[in-house]
């Protein structure tokens, strides 16, 4: 796999992303930004739940490296899918990530006055403030209960996958539309025990990498978007240094065979958009 693909609007994405689901927007965040952007990151992706646009926007105008060349995701947090407060959201995203343009918006979660969300969505891509809109923690079931009544395809959704949870329902049901998979958690969040996996391992020896970029290039390999977070600068730079080396058709088989089929977070549980939206307020810090 090459380095960007290709969404079903035409617009073009980097296979890598850098995340930054719970930096600190205490200067954490630009720190961790420019330190990206710095070792090669042309992707960032951030959400209005993470509370950290502002710092995000600030490092990539301080980068020296021009808009064009930086690919920015953010999320509409679910609290705002009515479409007026939709509106209001992304034009508040705009400001806080300093931009004309966001490259992507997605609907962090499947829960509430979706079909009003997507609307403001599709009216954003329309005016050119937004160039691709996608989804995010939908499962088929999700899928199946929203996207029909949609007037666009998503470009993308953004889920839990990794190597013990590969979403290959899921997948084989966005093939058709050449919808994208993207990554959230493609390290398994840190799971000691998918890192330090006997066959993942082994790999990593045979390749002269570490365990985390034998997990990224396979996921990439898939045609998955991924998006590995870290503050750490050495962490930083390895997890986007994957594309000097290619895993076999045999090598992929055998981890494509570690999928367990179950990741940590289950969007179709009962009662988790009533959970989010009692736990999350966006706006409690609003000046």
């Amino acid at each position: 796999m090459t380095e960007t693909f290709t969404l079903n609007d035409g617009n073009t994405i980097p296979g890598v992303g850098f995340g930054v689901f719970l930096i600190p927007a205490d200067g954490s965040t630009y720190a961790a930004v420019k330190e990206a952007i710095a070792a090669g990151y042309r992707h960032i992706d951030t959400a209005q739940v993470y509370l950290n646009e502002k710092e995000v926007g600030q490092a990539i105008a301080d980068s020296g490296i021009s808009r064009e060349e930086i690919f920015v995701t953010t999320k509409l947090w679910l609290q705002d899918y009515a479409y007026d407060l939709a509106v209001k959201g992304l034009e508040t995203s705009l400001a806080k990530l300093g931009l004309d343009y966001i490259d992507l918006v997605l609907l962090h979660q499947p829960y509430g006055e979706v079909h009003d969300a997507w609307r403001a969505l599709e009216d954003f891509k329309a005016a050119g403030k937004i160039k691709s809109i996608g989804v995010s923690n939908m499962t088929p079931k999700l899928w199946q209960k929203f996207v029909p009544n949609f007037m666009t395809l998503p470009a993308v959704n953004q889920v839990e996958l990794h190597p013990y949870s590969q979403q290959k329902e899921l997948r084989q049901l966005l093939a058709k539309d050449n919808v994208l998979l993207e990554a959230w958690g493609p390290l398994g969040q840190g799971d000691a025990k998918l890192l330090s996996d006997p066959l993942i391992v082994s790999l990593a020896k045979k390749y002269g990498k570490d365990a985390g970029q034998i997990i990224l290039r396979f996921e990439n390999q898939e045609g998955i978007i991924v998006l590995p977070k870290s503050t750490k600068p050495e962490r930083i730079k390895s997890n986007l240094d994957i594309f000097d080396f290619t895993l076999t058709d045999e090598e992929m088989e055998v981890l494509q065979n570690l999928d367990k089929g179950q990741g940590k977070h289950d969007p179709d549980a009962p009662g988790v958009g009533e959970w989010l939206l009692s736990n999350y307020d966006i706006h409690a810090f609003d000046e």
